[in-house]
This record gives structure tokens, C-alpha cells and sequence, in this order.
């Protein structure tokens, strides 16, 4: 009984693996061959972004820190004491120069005008009486009918008169001079600041507080510090008119652009530092007086060696890039000579067209192979 068993078993075995080994080739499609494995040793590729080193013109430039300077500023301030009639402007207004900015009080000058234009018209009588009797003195002398001492007292009397005249005339140009600066014009072109004082008030020249502050911004300077050991690099920039600037203000993605137009005479010793100013054209009044905005200084304009910044790899042995050739990425020593934006100016290490990895060093060592692929554009 267990031999007939252990018979009908083996025979249910060897059927069902028959039905399997039938099923599998039922399904398995006609000349399909199975793939041999991967040999354990291939290097599996690393995906990387890559780039050609560009050989092309480079900028010379430095990054420094400037302050916005106006071109011209002037403190309004009152040239008499009197009271402040009316105020002409609006605070923080563009003014142009001549404009009324403020009236002040002169009825008090302009009745001293009046008062000295009749002392000038008693003094202009005095003296032509004075004239008649040295013209009728010199009749009578001749004719030996008068001492010649009443001539020259009429003489005399005619030049104190004379004095007169020359003086009061004097006072009333002086006092017209006062009565002028009873209006307060603009001396220059420019933006007045707010209004110290308004009108009711009385002005007076000892104030320490002016009346108002213009300050021109158009143009503007830009003022910043140099180092010494660039100054003949700028020098001659200047003297080619190559040394242009762009100054970018903090949180404004805009640029003012302007040149170079002057070099301080002397080095501060204690700094290292020679003082630089650029004009800036400033027509849309992109830079404000007192603005700290960052000054990039361009000297000039080389051939040079560049890669983005971001293929520039540090080590302890210094900086280095990927160069890609026939499918295998190898370490390449480079030093860099400066960063201009996002891209890195290459002094020694690469001739230009190497292709340089950009993204994936992360992956990376020397040897290994990778599988290249380049950006749109690159």
C-alpha cells in the first residue's frame, strides 16, 4: 500500500513540472534569446552637466564699496533778520536755479530807501547852489569886485555837497542790496530738502539751522576707496578713458553707470587707500546722496581663459575642475585669476575648449567614467 503511494506521487510530481516546462514554452515568444548578465567589473557611468572653457574677452574689474556724493551742495540761509512772508516751495521739490524760495519782510528797508532818496535830492540841490556861487565868485574875481576867498569857500562848500551826493547814493544802493536778499532764490539746480521754517517766523543770519539744504543729482558723484597697488592699473585706465563703473544699490537688481573723473593727489598712509570719485549721470535718480551701493571698478578688457564658477572645485591641494575626455573625467589643477559675476577667469590650468564638468563633482574622482550632457546654450 505505501509503495503504491509513493508511486501516484511521483507521478503527480513529474506531470505537474511537464505542464510548467510545456506552459513556459508556450508563452516564451519565437526566437527570443536571454541577455547575459553584466559583467560585475563594468564602471557604471556618472551623469554629469558639462561645459566648454570659453577663450574669449574677460573684464578687468575690482569690487569695491562707495558712498553716493552730491555734486554741489548748498545751505539756504537768511542775509538779514526779518520775518518770513511766505515759502514758495514744496518740501523735497526739484528746483531750478533763480526760483523764488522764500519772501521776507522788507517794508522796513524799502522806507530807508525812501528816506535816503530825499537826503539825495537835498544834497543834489545843495550842490548846485554851491555850483551857481563858485560861477558867479569867478565873474566877481575877475573883475576884482570880491575877495578871492569867497571863491574858494563856494569851492569848498560845492565838493562837502558833492560828498553828500556820492554818499547817499551809496546808502541807497546798499539799502536795494538788503532789500534783494528780502527774496531767497535758488543758488543752484537741484532738490531742496524740507523747509526748516514757515512762514510767520522770523529768520535771522546767526541761525545755525538753515532754512533749507539743495542738493544737486544730476549729475552725482560716486566716491570710493582704491588700493595702492591698483592705482597705476587706474591711472592708466583714466588716461584711456577705460575705467568705467557700475554701481549696483543693495536690494536693486537695476545699475547706474558712469567713468572715472578724478584720482585723489595723495595715499592715505595709515589706509593704503587713494580716494576715487566717478560721475554718474544719474538721469532717473536711481542713486541718493549718502547711499552705500557697491562699486564695480572695470580697468580693461583681456583675453582670458573662463568657466563658470561653479566647475571650480577646493581641496587641500588647491583649486581644481573636471575635464572630460573620451567618456572619463580626470582632476585638472587650475588657479584662478578673478571671479567676474558668475564665471571665474582661469590664469593657469586650462588653454580654452577642455570640456569641464559643472554639476555632479560630487560623484566624482579622478578616472571616472561619466556620461556627459550639456546644457541648452552650452
Amino acid at each position: 500500500m505505501a509503495k503504491k503511494t509513493l508511486l501516484a506521487g511521483l507521478v503527480v510530481v513529474i506531470a505537474a513540472a511537464g505542464g510548467a516546462y510545456y506552459t513556459q514554452g508556450l508563452w516564451r515568444p519565437s526566437g527570443a534569446v536571454a541577455q547575459a548578465p553584466q559583467p560585475a567589473n563594468t564602471p557604471r557611468a556618472v551623469p554629469v552637466d558639462v561645459i566648454a572653457a570659453a577663450k574669449k574677452k574677460m573684464p578687468v574689474r575690482l569690487e569695491l564699496l562707495g558712498t553716493v556724493t552730491p555734486l554741489a551742495s548748498v545751505a539756504v540761509r537768511p542775509r538779514i533778520d526779518s520775518e518770513i512772508i511766505q515759502v514758495h516751495f514744496t518740501d523735497g521739490a526739484v528746483v531750478k536755479q533763480g526760483d523764488l524760495l522764500f519772501s521776507l519782510d522788507g517794508r522796513a528797508i524799502e522806507a530807508q530807501i525812501k528816506q535816503m532818496e530825499g537826503a539825495l535830492a537835498r544834497d543834489k540841490a545843495q550842490l548846485e547852489g554851491a555850483e551857481r556861487d563858485i560861477r558867479r565868485y569867478t565873474e566877481l574875481v575877475q573883475k576884482n569886485a570880491t575877495p578871492i576867498n569867497n571863491l574858494e569857500n563856494a569851492r569848498t562848500q560845492a565838493g562837502v555837497f558833492s560828498g553828500a551826493v556820492r554818499q547817499s547814493e551809496a546808502q541807497i544802493e546798499n539799502l536795494k542790496v538788503q532789500l534783494s536778499y528780502c527774496t531767497i532764490r535758488a543758488p543752484i539746480s537741484g532738490r531742496v530738502s524740507m523747509a526748516a521754517v514757515k512762514a510767520g517766523n522770523f529768520a535771522r543770519q546767526a541761525d545755525l539751522l538753515p532754512l533749507a539744504t539743495i542738493i544737486q543729482t544730476l549729475p552725482i558723484y560716486v566716491t570710493f576707496p582704491v588700493p595702492q597697488r591698483n592705482l597705476s592699473e587706474l591711472r592708466q585706465a583714466v588716461a584711456q578713458e577705460t575705467a568705467n563703473i557700475d554701481a549696483v544699490i543693495p536690494g536693486d537688481t537695476r545699475r547706474a553707470t558712469g567713468q572715472v573723473t578724478m584720482i585723489e593727489n595723495t595715499v592715505d598712509a595709515t589706509t593704503g587707500m587713494v580716494a576715487v570719485r566717478a560721475t554718474m549721470p544719474n538721469k532717473d535718480e536711481l542713486l541718493w546722496p549718502g547711499t552705500l551701493v557697491t562699486v564695480q571698478l572695470t580697468l580693461r578688457e583681456d583675453d582670458a581663459v573662463s568657466v563658470p564658477t561653479v566647475a571650480v572645485q577646493v581641496s587641500q591641494q588647491g583649486t581644481f575642475v573636471f575635464v572630460v575626455k573620451d567618456g572619463v573625467a580626470s582632476v585638472v589643477p587650475v588657479k584662478v585669476a578673478r571671479v567676474v559675476g558668475n564665471e571665474s577667469v582661469i590664469d593657469s590650468g586650462l588653454a580654452g575648449g577642455e570640456t569641464v564638468v559643472t554639476d555632479g563633482q560630487l560623484l566624482l574622482t579622478n578616472g571616472t567614467h561619466v556620461s556627459p550632457r550639456r546644457k541648452a546654450g552650452a
